[in-house]
């Protein structure tokens, strides 16, 4: 990156940082965000994100934090995720998080760009439509793409889409791609009232559409849709797959992102 790229890069990463992990705010019905000392983490029912959001910790406070979320956890009966970001301390939170019997996942990269930029008309090729998700039909269709796609049981994301759909349907639109009627491809966007971000979230594509353009019409239909909600950046935790497509795009990367999870 230059040295511009930089310190914008840093600049973003400050404010995602405090407006969506410090000061994050429930993301769907029953759920609550609670500050435990240094940590910020989310609790809700069994099929919610259950997790930590932020901490700050050093070599002397880390131990005793995972084990009093360990705890509160375990108290309320549900599997959890501590979302790791490459820049919290301390250095080795990570290798403390799998002593205490977290399996780490694929790391990926918190990525950034400015929403209005992203928001260009891109075709679509013959056949092809864009619809957003408004009915339980529509939700069953974004699980069904996204079990094809990712090769995983996604009944639960099914359930969180539904929840937030009936409880705060303006914070969550999930859209679909359908080539002659049939989905083939599907995204949702996170919608983060008071914060200037939006985030891009489970943007997949059945492997025989693959490189035809889906993805990237499926960024630009959220970003119009961020902007006209007056959000100014997109985020996106990206996969090894996603990050080079969005860096052609003009998506910066913060730093990386990995989940540990237990239970």
């Amino acid at each position: 990156m230059t040295d511009a790229q930089d310190l914008r890069a840093r600049h973003l990463l400050d404010l995602h940082d405090r407006q969506l992990r410090r000061e994050a705010r429930p993301d769907g019905p029953d759920c609550r965000v609670e500050r435990s000392g240094a940590v910020v983490r989310q609790t809700g029912p069994a099929h919610a994100w259950n997790g930590v959001l932020w901490s700050g910790l050093d070599e002397r406070t880390a131990d005793a934090a995972v084990a009093a979320q360990l705890a509160h956890y375990r108290a309320e009966g549900v599997p959890f995720e501590w979302k790791l970001y490459g820049h919290d301390g301390p250095a080795d939170l990570g290798a403390r998080l799998v002593a205490a019997g977290f399996v780490a996942e694929e790391p990926e990269t918190l990525m950034a760009a400015d929403a209005d930029a992203q928001a260009g008309a891109v075709p679509l090729p013959p056949g092809v439509e864009l619809r957003e998700v408004t009915d339980a039909e529509g939700v069953r269709q974004v699980v069904e793409v996204h079990e094809r796609a990712f090769g995983t049981d996604s009944s639960d994301l099914g359930r969180r889409l539904l929840d937030r759909m009936a409880a705060d349907p303006g914070t969550v639109t999930a859209v679909l791609a359908l080539a002659d009627g049939v989905p083939v491809s599907a995204a949702r966007l996170e919608l983060y009232p008071g914060t200037d971000f939006a985030g891009l979230w489970g943007g997949g594509t059945v492997e025989e559409w693959r490189g035809h353009g889906l993805y990237r019409a499926l960024v630009a239909h959220r970003a119009r849709v961020a902007t006209t909600r007056g959000h100014r950046y997109l985020q996106v935790d990206a996969a090894p797959t996603s990050r080079p497509i969005l860096q052609r795009l003009g998506f910066l990367p913060l730093t990386t992102t990995t989940p540990y999870v237990h239970g």
